[in-house]
């Protein structure tokens, strides 16, 4: 049973992570020949300010501010 977990910014639609999910598990189904009623996948919300890229926190990096202000919170 392929678990799988996936971390994202806070405001994904719910179409959206289905959507996700629903070529996600192809995938695993394809790739993995597992069964797709066995495919787990899980999704955490994960704060801006709880990542880091390149040492720098996702809320505080202006280069994502963009995505950031979509999905996580204001970038300074």
């Amino acid at each position: 049973m392929p678990n799988i977990r996936v971390e994202l910014l806070p405001g994904r639609t719910v179409d959206q992570r289905r959507d996700f999910a629903e070529r996600v598990t192809a995938a695993a189904v394809e790739a993995l020949g597992a069964r797709r009623q066995d495919v787990r996948i899980m999704f955490e919300e994960v704060a801006a300010d709880f990542v880091a890229n390149g040492g720098v926190l996702a809320s505080e990096d202006d280069s994502r501010s963009s995505v950031v202000s979509r999905f996580g919170g204001a970038a300074s």
